[in-house]
């Protein structure tokens, strides 16, 4: 199994760190369980995140041994063709309300945005690799986990465990197993007017 990721051509800026240019979402897992003690180093990583009057309004629920194929039955099909094999799967959700005032949260996706981003650097200091999901069964998350859809935003699904070889992928998804590319700096960047 050859897991080495070729990131050159990601034109990453001399001085800033390898830890964001080389951060990316594999579809590859393997099964290897993800000890509950890394799952909880990982998701302590997003409690840290900045948010709007510190409210924090994520919210992780991740899947047990247990509950794999409960979880994997709220993917869309084409997620389910490969997240079935990471170890660990999840939903991140994010409260719109503040909690100290019941003021609607405009910045709570935000939040949980960089909650997400804490989180996966973290997993990825410790070996593991993340994969975001927008294909998910928004409606049925809802419903299985007893959310309040007033209360709460589903935001979106996500695998976590160490990544895997692209052999084991579905033929039609083994070419895309690379890190994509970025844009360039100018195009998301402006300065003054």
């Amino acid at each position: 199994m050859s897991n080495v990721i070729d990131f050159s051509h990601r034109d990453q800026l001399a001085g800033a760190s390898e830890m964001f240019s080389q951060r990316w979402s594999p579809r590859a897992f393997n099964s290897t369980p993800v000890p509950d003690e890394q799952i909880a180093q990982v998701l302590d990583a997003a409690r840290w995140s900045p948010s709007c009057f510190n409210a924090q309004p994520w919210l992780f629920i991740t899947s047990t041994p247990e509950t794999h194929a409960e979880f994997t039955a709220l993917l869309m099909e084409g997620n389910q063709a490969w997240a079935s094999t990471a170890p660990v799967l999840g939903f991140i959700v994010a409260e719109k309300h503040f909690t100290h005032n019941g003021k609607r949260n405009a910045h709570a996706e935000f939040d949980t945005g960089a909650a997400w981003m804490a989180m996966t650097l973290q997993a990825n200091l410790l070996g593991l690799a993340t994969h975001g999901m927008a294909g998910i069964h928004v409606d049925n998350v809802y419903t299985t986990f007893n959310l309040d859809p007033n209360t709460y935003q589903v935001i979106c699904g996500f695998a976590l465990g160490v990544a895997g070889d692209a052999e084991g992928l579905p033929e039609a998804l083994r070419d895309k197993e690379k890190p994509s590319p970025r844009k360039p700096l100018a195009d998301m960047w402006r300065k003054g007017r």
